[in-house]
């Protein structure tokens, strides 16, 4: 009797004890002290618990604890190694044409704006990927950082080898007579220091992240091109199997203003990086508008081009009109 007695009293214990919090994982390549962790990941964490009165918690795996190889962030999503990830669509180009389209020349001029434009279009990206999409923003259009070459005109660019941050990017780079190479971003400063290339373009909150005042003397500050696009993904099947209540909290949290709140960032990075370059004795090369045209007529053919090219159900340029559209 004394027995049973203790054997109910337990299952009554277990049957009031307060729900287990549900934890999801949260997986990116760069370290804990990169300034995106603050802009994006703890903001949402932070709202998912509030939201969910702490039934839903973010653990953070940062500094590639899960992986290392910024490119592969999509495939160990959607191989289940994390719940959610920090993913850049520009290093897997083929498989995200349509949210690429967003770093053509001419589809925006900040940071701001490029999440913006994504945004117009946040309906019709989602297509692209076999996951959920928590937010979507992007960073300012690029610079070019040299070492040993300044640019100053169009020709000034011949033979030289400059890195971009998506395949999709090079086509505009080659018709301004360079060539192009894609690599991640974790390995440009090594190899601009080693001469491994020659340049590269990036949007300048690259410069305080990666430490790219340190092998650059000369930045040329307009380049053409728009920003490039980030995303914060979560498993499709992990969001799926949540409950309607659960679900309710993740939107909750991942609303628009989580992606607008990450393109603001840029561009407060985007002035921080080029003012860190500059105090640290980098050349800072204006471009006037006179030479602008002149780029941007290099360009024009290309542009055309890439304009017509499939992205998806629809063309490049029509993600690009898409994208384009004025508010309201």
């Amino acid at each position: 009797m004394q027995r049973l007695g203790i054997c109910a009293a337990a299952a009554l214990a277990l049957s009031t004890a307060a729900p287990q919090a549900e934890e999801l994982s949260l997986a990116y390549f760069m370290g804990p002290g990169h300034p995106m962790n603050a802009a994006v990941f703890t903001p949402f964490a932070e709202a998912l618990a509030e939201v969910s009165g702490g039934e839903m918690t973010v653990q953070q795996y940062p500094g590639g604890a899960l992986n290392s190889a910024p490119p592969r962030q999509y495939g160990i999503l959607l191989d289940g190694v994390a719940d959610i990830v920090f993913a850049l669509p520009g290093y897997t180009g083929e498989v995200f044409p349509m949210t690429n389209a967003v770093t053509t020349p001419g589809v925006c001029g900040s940071a701001s704006e490029c999440t913006q434009a994504l945004l117009r279009a946040r309906d019709v990206l989602e297509q692209e990927y076999e996951a959920e999409v928590l937010a979507i923003w992007a960073n300012a259009p690029p610079v070019l950082i040299t070492r040993d070459r300044p640019v100053r005109r169009l020709e000034d660019l011949d033979g030289m080898l400059i890195r971009v941050t998506a395949s999709q990017d090079a086509p505009f780079v080659e018709a301004l007579g360079a060539s192009a190479v894609a690599q991640p971003v974790n390995v440009i400063n090594q190899n601009l220091t080693n001469g491994v290339i020659d340049g590269i373009a990036i949007g300048p909150s690259g410069i305080p992240s990666f430490n790219l005042h340190e092998p650059a003397n000369y930045i040329t500050t307009w380049f053409p091109g728009s920003g490039s696009a980030f995303v914060l993904l979560m498993n499709r099947e992990v969001y799926d199997g949540l409950s309607d209540e659960q679900r309710g909290w993740i939107d909750a949290a991942a609303d628009d203003a989580l992606s607008i709140a990450g393109g603001e960032f840029y561009d407060r990075a985007a002035a921080r990086g080029l003012q860190m370059a500059a105090e640290a004795g980098v050349e800072m090369i204006e471009i006037p508008e006179e030479e602008r045209a002149r780029w941007n007529a290099a360009i024009a053919d290309t542009l055309s081009e890439v304009r017509a090219q499939n992205a998806g159900p629809m063309t490049v340029g029509e993600v690009m009109d898409l994208m384009m559209q004025p508010d309201g």
